[in-house]
This record gives structure tokens, sequence and C-alpha cells, in this order.
């Protein structure tokens, strides 16, 4: 099947910000590094449409994007299909809602770390096998900075009756039984949108779908929503990503608990 191409989000919502060439503006007015992002997702008419575009190195952006590296196997009514060979309309398996199609794939190359005072150099974490148990996850995982676990975190394991939370995998890391990476390559990571949030299975651990958050648009300026929503074509207004499947530790203040 021949895939359209398309290459600006103006196409179909012409009235966004375009994006900028060469660099986006944060609030504090710096100049902001911006990264490459590939989207593919399914049209009105069942097309499989595909977009590559430059977005801000913003954390709401890169979470998006960065969930599992390359050769993570996720749970699909066909069986365990490798997360780059998904496309939109496969169906995966969910704890919640059962078999539900791929709405979106995203992904993104982390380059090796730069030699800046004001980067970070981005850190991959490597789950060994059965670190939670038999199976669990089946075989190594590696998880991008995107990536959250439905698991217990250390400090709330000595209660039976607190529930599971989605934990960022980097939170994860001991040293023994997920253990932090900084990648000396350029690795590809992906995530996954579904038509509501869910956790799904990725190397026999339960992991979620992306989703941004409760009211992530308060904190954006127009501008830079504008540029977020541009990269989800399939959806139109930021409620339409829905309710929360789980309780989650934010990503970059694990103090907090985002409410599902």
């Amino acid at each position: 099947m021949t895939i359209p191409r398309w290459s600006a989000y103006s196409a179909q919502r012409p009235t966004c910000t375009p994006l900028p060439t060469k660099h986006a503006t944060a609030p504090n007015d710096k100049p902001m590094s911006m990264r490459k992002y590939r989207t593919s997702w399914q049209a009105d008419d069942g097309q499989i449409m595909e977009a590559e575009q430059l977005g801000p190195a913003h954390p709401l952006f890169e979470s998006a994007f960065s969930a599992f590296a390359r050769g993570t196997l996720i749970n699909t009514t066909r069986g365990p299909v490798a997360i780059e060979d998904l496309t939109p309309g496969n169906r995966v398996v969910t704890a919640e809602h059962g078999p539900m199609p791929v709405r979106w794939v995203g992904s993104m190359t982390l380059a090796m770390p730069h030699n800046s005072i004001d980067q970070e150099p981005t850190t991959l974490t490597r789950i060994m096998a059965d670190a939670f148990g038999i199976g669990r996850p089946m075989a190594d995982l590696l998880a991008g900075p995107g990536a959250r676990i439905l698991t217990r975190p250390r400090n709330m394991r000595g209660n039976p009756d607190t529930d599971q939370v989605l934990t960022p995998a980097r939170s994860l890391s001991d040293g023994i039984q997920a253990i932090t990476i900084t990648p000396q390559h350029p690795v590809t990571v992906f995530h996954l949108c579904l038509r509501r949030h869910s956790t799904i299975t990725a190397n026999g651990l339960e992991v979620e779908s992306f989703h941004p958050g409760i009211d992530f648009e308060r904190p954006l300026g127009p501008t830079m929503l504008a540029l977020f929503m541009a990269m989800f074509p399939h959806i139109h207004e930021p409620h339409q990503f829905g309710p929360m499947a789980h309780m989650r530790l934010p990503l970059t203040a694990p103090e907090g608990l985002e409410i599902a």
C-alpha cells in the first residue's frame, strides 16, 4: 500500500502556527534546542499517514516520543510485535479495555551526549529480565525517558493496600535490577497513543500508552500548545486525550502524583 507523506500539519489545521525552522523560544526567551520528530497516524479514510517535522526539545514533546527502544516487544492480538513494526490500526492488548487499535506512533532519535553545560546527557533505563518476577520482564527492557511502568514505588511497598501507580522507569534504577545507561551511539525510541489511555505489555511488563496528562495545556502558551497539538493530527482538542487509566508519578517531579 502506498503511504502518503505529510510534511506539514497545516494541511489539516490551517490556523496552526507554523513550526520555526531553526529554534523555538522558551517562556524565558532563551533559544530552545530542536529535535526531529516522526509520526504516523490513521486518517479518517483509513489511510496511514506519516510526517517528519522539527519541534522544540521540550519535556512534554520528548515524553511523547521516547518510551521504548527499538526491539521492544508489544503484546498484540497477533502476538508480540517489535515496536518499530507497529503501525496505526494494529490492535494491541490493553489491561483495561481489551484489544484496541493503535491510533498514533511517534519516534525520535536520541543522539550521543554533547559536551554542553546547559544540556544533561540523555539516559535510558535497562530493566533486567525477571526484575519484578518471573517473566516481568521476560527479556531486558530498554526504556526511554518517557516510559512509565505500572508498579508499586519503593516508598509504598510496605503498604499492601496501596494501589500500583505508573512510575517513571528512570525512578526504578537501583544499579542491580534496573540500570541507568548513557548511550554512546544514537538510539531510536518510540511511543504509542491509543483511543484511551491504557496499560499495555512491553517485554512482559505493564507499561502505559502515551497521555500528556490532565490539564497539560494550562502551563503552555498558545504557540507551544499549537506546536504540540500539531504532532497529533488525530486529536483536535486537548480534552480528547481522555481520562487517565491510573495515577502516575510525573516524569520530572517524582514527589508529586498525577490523578487519574
